[in-house]
């Protein structure tokens, strides 16, 4: 690449219209271009990058013995309504009809569609096992696109499916598939761990996430201090609290708490400590309307919830909801007198005399005991606290945040058995087929490596992933011997497989060496003065100082680097 002659810009000024350092980088080094809210171009240096990645996560899915194969993107809503999705995904799928009115999508994820194709090989045990994967597109209508290339519309994905007779069998090639993934992730230079986590609208038997560790992450990971423990906070379990509180039982009565509609006012009005306090929470669950209580300082797990009821939709009432069912304002809320049916927190089961709302604005109940309402079910439903002990070991738990990177699912028989994949077995019965599911984003992978490797100037590449290896600032192209020792060293890098940028542009020094940083080229080769002694300059990214090299050496010098 010449950037003289070739497209390439970068701009001065952060972009005001994103939310995170990866976005903005992104945007600013001119690597990809906003069309639309959760909408991006690749532009020639992010296409690169982009490309690199792919190129990583297709060889290692080769050498686990994976097919590529490519699908559709426009995918007929037949299919989603066979395997039950289509309610599922809800409004988070772009619809469109065809001339004739027939029902399709933009592809949001392709179950359905590599069952189809699966369909075409398997008759028989012998036809198993093998894997299948795609690179390409995926459509989703986010709610709220946010964090640049982390939560967008579309995006550039990898997903593969396995195929084989019995559990023993889908275990293996869940290994080799898992195996692969430590193996790109380590490659394009992530810090990750991997958690257990929701199943979602996928389903399946298990579901594991590798995450990329990072501040700007959206999920939050619960980790032990002590043991190998690791899940996303959405399933994380609960040690339920088994110590029953010592109090006599009292009989409730009805406090006055004007205005007193939140946990804080409460508290502070009654001047009683928060663990006094149980709050009841008005949920909607799928059509249904349910009373959650929780200890004051949790909050409600609505995965959980969501698994509890095998539920499509789980959310907050509406405030008019809340009204007509509690006859109060928000904030008022409590066990007794409901008509919901109440679902409560299994820690719950061990208080006694704690406080609740009184289904009457601007008032309380204390004293409240469980004798005085009757749950419809208890179970934790509730999200882990740091500190709170570890369900695996006992230790404590403490919380990182995390980009997923890419996620792993045993399918099991779920799309098979609804969408009638089945073989033979030794002894001609008919069986439905196992399947294992395993996805990687290719631009989360792009934004988890920038939020974990920049600084003030901008970028910082793993080698591996860089969308040039090395990049030749020539100071002076009106010099003979600055020019011709640039345009050799860019045909020779070049000539031996090593991506290389000439910057032969006719600006000052200072912009060409703040460019380089900010796209984070991570070897730069300065040819200016120092060539009267037969000297250039080299820098790496990642360090503040610079090397004098003697030019016949500087090949080697770059080997050194490139070829770690």
């Amino acid at each position: 690449m010449r950037l003289s002659k070739d497209f390439f810009y970068t701009l001065r000024e952060d972009a005001k219209d994103e939310d995170s350092v990866s976005g903005n980088l992104l945007v600013k080094s001119g690597m990809i271009k906003k069309v639309s809210n959760g909408i991006y171009m690749n532009m020639p240096l992010g296409d690169k990058v982009s490309k690199n990645v792919i190129k990583i996560i297709r060889d290692e899915m080769n050498k686990a013995g994976a097919n590529e194969l490519s699908m559709p993107h426009v995918l007929p809503m037949d299919y989603f309504e066979a395997s039950g999705r289509a309610s599922s995904f809800g409004s988070s799928i772009f619809k469109l009809n065809d001339r004739y009115g027939r029902a399709y999508a933009l592809g949001p994820t392709h179950e359905e569609f590599f069952v189809y194709a699966a369909q075409s090989k398997v008759k028989s045990y012998r036809d198993m096992p093998f894997t299948i994967y795609q690179i390409g597109e995926k459509y989703r209508d986010e709610i709220r696109p946010r964090l640049g290339l982390i939560r967008v519309r579309e995006f550039i994905m990898k997903d593969s499916y396995s195929f084989d007779a019995d559990e023993e069998g889908m275990q293996n090639s869940y290994q080799k598939m898992f195996d692969a993934y430590h193996n790109i992730f380590t490659k394009v230079g992530l810090k990750y761990t991997v958690v257990t986590a929701d199943t979602g609208v996928m389903g399946g038997l298990l579901s594991e996430e590798f995450q990329a560790i990072t501040e700007t992450g959206e999920d939050i990971l619960v980790l032990c201090d002590t043991c190998d423990y690791a899940s996303n906070i959405e399933v994380s379990k609960c040690v339920a609290n088994e110590n029953m509180e010592n109090d006599e039982e009292r009989n409730y009565t009805e406090v006055y708490t004007p205005n007193a509609g939140s946990i804080e006012d409460v508290t502070s009005y009654l001047n009683l400590p928060v663990d006094k306090f149980v709050k009841t929470m008005i949920y909607k669950i799928d059509d249904k309307f349910y009373a959650c209580m929780v200890e004051a300082d949790r909050e409600v797990n609505e995965v959980k919830l969501s698994k509890l009821f095998d539920a499509n939709e789980v959310s907050l009432a509406d405030e008019e909801d809340v009204i007509r069912i509690t006859n109060a304002k928000v904030g008022f809320a409590g066990p007794i007198g409901l008509e919901i049916p109440i679902i409560m927190d299994e820690n719950i089961k061990v208080k006694k005399n704690f406080i609740v709302g009184a289904n009457k604005s601007d008032y309380h109940l204390i004293d409240v005991n469980l004798k005085d309402f009757k749950p419809y079910i208890i179970a934790d439903i509730k999200n882990v606290k740091e500190g709170d002990i570890c369900p695996k070991c006992g230790g404590k738990l403490h919380f990182k945040k995390g980009i997923e990177v890419g996620n792993t699912f045993k399918l099991g028989t779920k799309y098979s058995e609804k969408l009638g994949l089945n073989y033979l077995d030794k002894d001609n019965k008919l069986n439905p087929v196992q399947m294992g599911c395993y996805g990687i984003g290719v631009g989360r992978i792009i934004a988890a490596a920038i939020e974990q490797n920049h600084d003030e100037k901008g970028i910082i590449w793993p080698m591996s992933i860089a969308p040039y290896k090395v990049a030749i600032v020539l100071i002076d192209r009106k010099n003979d011997m600055q020019r011709e020792t640039a345009e050799k060293l860019y045909e020779k890098l070049n000539e031996m497989g090593i991506d290389t940028i000439l910057d032969d542009r006719d600006e000052r020094p200072g912009v060409k060496f703040n460019d380089m940083e900010l796209i984070g080229i991570p070897l730069r080769i300065t040819v200016g003065k120092k060539i009267n002694e037969g000297e250039v300059e080299l820098k790496l990214r990642t360090e503040s100082e610079v090397n004098t090299v003697k030019v016949e050496d500087i090949i080697s010098e770059v080997k050194k680097y490139v070829n770690k």
